[in-house]
């Protein structure tokens, strides 16, 4: 018997929340609830609008908050963090204040804004955990955290992997016995094909 092979269907993104873990970096944040973070990715040579849940941020050479392992994608709106800066607060609504050196109060440098989608299932993978919108996906619907169903950012947090190890390795050993047996009923119907043809010889 010759089979047809086998091939992937289609994937499906899943965006349930998964772990919290806290690592107290100023530029670790977590969105509590709906929304993505935007930012800039170059794609083909010109710029893009991407979305993320990964919120592990940093400061690029000139101070500009920029995602940390995506190739330096800026945060859309840029926010750019003072030279003299000591000190960085950023609020549940996503306000963020520096406290500069000399000053004896916090002062608001910027604004995070999140995005949400009709369907984030239908957005678009492009690696590094970022994403594009698509017609599937709808247009994005953007504002400030805790405002239009928007989630809340919590400083200091980073959301993990929603991916369960442990049940992904017991979904793995099921399907890997499933296709032995497959394959072993695959071979019975091959060697009774052959004793068939064989009888039919005499």
């Amino acid at each position: 018997l010759v089979g047809t092979g086998v091939t992937v269907s289609g994937t499906q993104l899943n965006f349930a929340p998964g772990a919290v873990d806290t690592t107290d970096r100023p530029l670790d944040w977590q969105i509590e609830g709906e929304g993505f973070f935007q930012v800039r990715t170059i794609q083909d040579g010109s710029e893009i609008a991407s979305y993320t849940r990964a919120g592990n941020f940093a400061q690029n050479a000139v101070g500009n908050i920029v995602l940390a392992n995506s190739g330096g994608a800026l945060l859309d709106p840029p926010i750019a963090i003072p030279a003299d800066a000591i000190e960085i607060a950023v609020g549940r609504n996503g306000e963020v204040r520096v406290l500069q050196e000399g000053a004896s109060a916090l002062s608001t440098i910027g604004q995070i804004e999140l995005a949400r989608f009709v369907n984030p299932e239908g957005l678009k993978q492009i690696g590094r955990n970022l994403y594009i919108e698509t017609d599937a996906s709808g247009a994005p619907v953007t504002g400030t955290p805790q405002s239009d169903g928007l989630g809340a950012t919590i400083q200091g947090h980073l959301e993990m992997s929603n991916v369960d190890p442990v049940r992904e390795l017991i979904d793995l050993i099921t399907t890997q016995r499933a296709f032995e047996l497959n394959s072993q009923s695959i071979q019975s119907a091959d060697e009774s094909l052959r004793v068939v043809s064989t009888l039919r010889r005499f």
